[in-house]
């Protein structure tokens, strides 16, 4: 009976249209962020490097993504080249301009990869569906040729791979995982924001008019070209500042097999589990991928059983790869769809209808 609405009048548009319209969400969602922010820090430093960082710049890799498939329903495995571009990009700004600030270097970055984005996001108005896939998946051999055999952009490294240090932001060191932490947590809480205003205006749907049916949304006078173009710079701007994200705090030093196709089908995997057309299904989709392996990875060990460590690493693809499936079958619209259903079921509890 705690999660109600009842008695929560709204007197203008302002309250009427505010992402959170009941108080319960609200509430909820403010003592996430204090615990974000304020708790989370202080947890053990192999949480902060090794799951939580990571969980959060792959949350925002898998918002990005969603903004092109799940809201405009064009299909990209050439996530991670976007990726790469951002990190590539924001690398040569931070080590070729001298003083340049941390946050410029990863927004630089970003608009790099989104100069890159559009150009891939060209072909999406004349094909579509399978055809726009192979046509973004050359992006992805385009790149990995691109910054292995090309010097410039590794700054005439010998080996190819590229290392950052000495982060700051604002004259404050950003090199501990807690600091590290909170910088990337900040850049999620922002760009979530933004991205979830984005699809709840105009252009957000015009998006899902292109998705729904893009002849139809020609003809009530959307332009495809502006729309699909548009989702290819947001998905891609965003994707490239999780991109050098993930080679400044997360890795520090890496190489273009950092950004390999299996981080584009980790990426689109995630966005399909999570729930396409989605910001919450992002994060859990980031959630399930993340997690997951490390809680089977973790677990016969918590029941006493003794397994040998390719034994367990077979298994462990097994039932994730079942667990996938499983999910799928059950709620094909991700688990944002579930956690929806549950909230819904809850207002209504205890009554049936």
């Amino acid at each position: 009976m705690l999660y109600r609405e009842n008695g929560q009048f709204k007197s203008s548009y302002r309250a009427d249209q505010q992402i959170f319209p009941i108080l319960q969400d609200r509430i909820a969602i403010l003592a996430l962020l204090v615990f974000a922010f304020v708790a989370m820090p202080f947890a053990s430093e192999y949480w902060l490097r090794a799951i939580v960082t990571p969980f959060l710049i792959l949350s925002l890799a898998a918002l990005g993504l969603n903004i092109l498939v799940g809201y405009c329903g064009q299909i990209s495995l050439g996530t991670g080249a976007f990726m790469a571009v951002g990190a590539y990009a924001a690398y040569n700004f931070h080590v070729r301009i001298d003083g340049m600030p941390l946050l410029a270097s990863l927004l630089l970055g970003g608009l790099c990869a989104t100069a890159v984005g559009v150009l891939f996001g060209i072909p999406s108005l004349r094909i579509k569906g399978l055809y726009l896939a192979v046509a973004t998946l050359a992006a992805q051999f385009f790149t990995d040729w691109a910054f292995l055999r090309i010097p410039f952009f590794t700054n005439n490294s010998t080996s190819g791979s590229v290392s950052v240090a000495g982060l700051e932001v604002f004259g404050l060191p950003v090199e501990t995982p807690a600091q590290k932490y909170l910088l990337c947590l900040t850049l999620v809480v922002v760009f979530a924001l933004l991205a979830k205003n984005l699809t709840r205006s105009a252009i957000g749907r015009e998006w899902m008019a292109m998705r729904d049916m893009d002849v139809a949304a020609a003809v009530i006078g959307i332009r495809p070209v502006y729309a699909k173009l548009t989702a290819f710079a947001v998905s891609s701007f965003i994707v490239g500042v999780a991109g050098a994200l993930w080679g400044f705090i997360h890795l520090g030093a890496w190489e273009p097999a950092a950004f390999s196709i299996d981080r584009s089908f980790q990426l689109l995997f995630m966005v399909i589990i999570g729930g396409l057309g989605s910001i919450m299904g992002s994060f859990f989709g980031a959630a399930f991928i993340v997690l997951l392996p490390i809680f089977l990875n973790q677990m016969p060990g918590w029941f006493g059983l003794s397994i040998s460590t390719a034994l367990a690493s077979h298994l462990e693809f097994m039932i994730f790869g079942a667990l996938i499936v499983f999910f799928l079958i059950v709620e094909p619209h991700g688990l944002a769809r579930l956690w929806s259903t549950f909230k819904e079921k809850l207002r209504l509890w205890p009554f049936p209808h």
